[in-house]
Formats: C-alpha cells, structure tokens, sequence
C-alpha cells in the first residue's frame, strides 16, 4: 500500500512540476518527491530491515550492496528510485564496448603515425601556401594511402618468404623402392621414363644396376664452388609474375634454389645470371656453350651442373600438388641422348658422360619417389644433348609450367635441394 501510494505521489507531482529550478535543476515537483521518496525509504528500512536502516544512516556506505535485493522484495520501489534520477547509470557493457572502442582507435592511430610519412618541415609548409595546402590534402591522402598499401604487400612478401622458410620440414622416407622388378627392361621403362616418340635407347643403356652403380657424392669441403646453376631459357615466367621482372621467372627461383643449398646444406653454388633467350630461343643452347665453358674453367671445383628450365603445359593441366598443406609445383628430370631413331647417334653431339648424366637423374627420381611420392614426373627422355656433356653430374630440371604460381615453385625449391642433398651427401 505504501509503494503505491508513493507512485501517486510521484506522478501527481509531475502532472503540476511544470517550472524548473535555473542551471538544469530538478522540477519543484521532482524535488518534492525525492524528499517524500528519502523519507518512505527510511520508513521501509526501520519498519522491515532496521540492520540496513542503521548502516544508511552511519554512511557506511553499503547500502549498494543491498540494493538488487531491496528492489526485489519491494519492486514498486526499485521502479520509483530508478527512474527517478535524472541521469542513468551507463551499464557494465556499455562501459566495456565504450574502452575497447577507444583502444582501438588508439591502436590505429599509432599504427597510421609509425606508416605514415612524417610531416613536412615547417619552412616547407609556410613555403607552399595554404592555397596549395588546401588543394594538395586530397592528392597527400592518396599518396599516403599508397605507402601504406605497398608498405602492407611488401609486409605480406616478407611473411610468405619467411614463411617458405621456416614451413618446409624435410620428410623422412616414406618408402623402400624395391629395385628387383626394376631390372626388367620393360618395368623400367614403364615406371621411370616418358620417351620422345623420334628416341630410342636401349637396355645397354638404362639398366637398372648399372644406373644405381655410378657414386654420385661430392664433398661439401672442396675450395670455391662445388654447383652451378644457369639458366638456357631466363625469361621463362609464371602465372602471376610481373613481365619485365626477371626475379619473377625462373632466374628468381634459381636464386631460391641457391639460397636454400648454400644456407641450410651448406654447399658452395654459383648461380649464373647469364641470359640466352633474349632474341630467339632456337639456338639458345649454342650460344651459352660458350660461357659455361668458360666458366668451368675459371672454376674447376664446380661438379654438378644444373640448368633450371619450367615447363610448357596446356592451360587446363596444372602440375601442383599439396605438400605439407603448401601448394608446391611438381617437377621433372630430362634427359638428352644424343640419339635419334632417324639418325642414330649423332656425332657432331656427342656427350661422354651421357651414362652419368642418367644415373645422376635416376638416383634423383628414386630418391624423390622414395621420400616425396608423387612430386617428380617421369624422367623425360629427348634426342639431342643441351650441354649436359659439361660434367658427369649434370641435370635438367623442368620446374613447373607456365601456369604455375611463383609461390608453388618456390615452394618447390625446398624438397629439390633436400633430394639434391640426398644424392650428392649420399644419405638418401
């Protein structure tokens, strides 16, 4: 009855509280009620809960700890005293998305301080005019927008190489290759071989025994380089590189490729920047001849020669796979045999370390198929010789196609220098 009557009070009260007290006091009405509201407040305490009326009235200050259960239990009054205030308590979650609303936007503008440009000097200011200030704040916003963004690509860049860096864990075997069936001429061939349809070799040649009887190591320790790589065809690019960029084709992997064998296996690698195809493809094999001879002169501790090359697919043929969760271009050992079925063996071509050159890519194909199944394609097998006579330990790669990504083969990179250092540490 008692909070009823107070209700009549409060709403009798601002039915006739029309004139406000000057500096945004309360209605002579609500003020009123606020002393009517004390006092009722006071009569509920010592009336039902004494203890409380007593605290209330030593101001220690606990009456808040009771308040949810006072307007429980008398919820007419909880109504009255929280509408009678004229402010409202901003809730804990208000509060909460309020702090993190202003964290954030602190957070964004130190971030936009430490990217942006920093201002120009004052003389610079005074100089332009404000004329010019005014005009140039559309075309300054714009070329900071632009910092900003080649400042995130090139932020981005660094993480996808640290990332190709640090993801690639070497595998353990993942299988024996049971080299019994292997001596059949036929299974070989089946398994391990694409054959050009104008090449013929014979059993004389790919054996299984004599291919795996040829020592393929080398010492890391020797003095200056032990590997060379170069490129016949430099200018061939990817999916997505940028034309004109020459670190975008297959120069850039090679440097990848050096990269990784000389940092995390510790070889010595040269890697050649000599460019070849630069006015026609067709005799691009004969002009680097010249250089690479040289070149293997000024540096006889060179034993393996690579000529890193990408493929040429189809459009609708992609020669990627998943490995490790990373997308990683497949790849292909190719072989030249200085023989063709219209001419037979052609002299003027002649290669006396063909049989190396094949054991050094079977040795290859076994172990990638022995330690990541499915990366490598079958070896492929051509009539000419593509300077593969230079050194016993010679290969032709195919890395990817045209329609690969730069990152799938830079992702390839790193199981081909752990293959690579398989064979030649001969720890595969």
């Amino acid at each position: 009855m008692l909070a009823f009557l107070i209700l009549g009070i409060q709403a009798a009260a601002k039915s006739c509280g029309v004139a406000a007290v000057s500096n945004g006091q309360d209605t002579i009405g609500e003020a009123m009620l606020k002393s009517m509201s004390d006092e009722a407040r006071m009569l509920l305490y010592s009336q039902f809960m004494s203890g409380v009326a007593f605290v209330e009235e030593n101001g220690r200050g606990t009456y808040w700890l009771l308040q949810e259960e006072i307007d429980c239990l008398f919820p007419f009054y909880g109504y009255l005293t929280g509408n009678m205030t004229g402010e409202q308590e901003e809730s804990a979650g208000d509060i909460r998305t309020i702090l993190l609303a202003e964290a954030e936007e602190e957070s964004t503008h130190l971030h936009l301080e430490e990217t942006l440009p920093k201002e120009a000097p004052a003389e610079q200011n005074a100089a332009s005019g404000v004329e010019g200030d005014a005009a140039g704040n559309g075309a300054a916003g714009q070329a900071a927008d632009t910092e900003l963004a080649d400042l995130l690509r090139a932020e981005n860049e660094a993480a996808m190489q640290q990332a190709r860096t640090t993801a690639f864990l070497p595998h353990e075997k993942q299988t024996e290759l049971d080299l019994g069936p292997l001596e059949d001429y036929e299974t070989l061939m089946r398994q391990f071989y694409t054959m050009d349809e104008n090449t013929v070799a014979g059993s004389d040649q790919l054996n299984v025994q004599k291919l795996m009887g040829e020592d393929m190591t080398i010492s890391k320790d020797a003095e200056g380089p032990q590997i060379l790589i170069y490129h016949t065809h430099a200018h061939e690019a990817f999916a997505d590189s940028e034309p004109g960029d020459m670190s975008e084709t297959i120069m850039g992997v090679g440097e990848r490729l050096t990269t990784i064998l000389t940092e995390q296996y510790g070889y010595q690698v040269l890697h050649h920047l000599g460019q070849y195809d630069t006015i026609s493809r067709d005799d691009s094999y004969a002009v680097a001849l010249g250089d690479l001879e040289a070149l293997l002169q000024e540096y006889p501790s060179i034993q393996v020669v690579i000529d890193l090359h990408r493929d040429a697919m189809p459009e609708e043929t992609r020669l990627v796979m998943d490995l490790d969760g990373r997308p990683t271009a497949r790849f292909m050992f190719f072989n030249g045999l200085s023989r063709t079925k219209t001419t037979g063996n052609i002299s003027y071509l002649y290669n006396e370390n063909l049989d190396s050159n094949l054991a050094f890519s079977f040795q290859m194909q076994k172990t990638a198929m022995e330690y990541y199944p499915n990366l490598t394609r079958r070896i492929f097998l051509r009539g000419y010789r593509y300077n593969m006579h230079l050194r016993p330990k010679t290969l032709l790669i195919e890395l990817g196609a045209q329609n690969n990504t730069l990152e799938e083969v830079m992702n390839a990179c790193d199981p081909l220098a752990h293959i690579l250092d398989l064979v030649l540490s001969g720890t595969g």
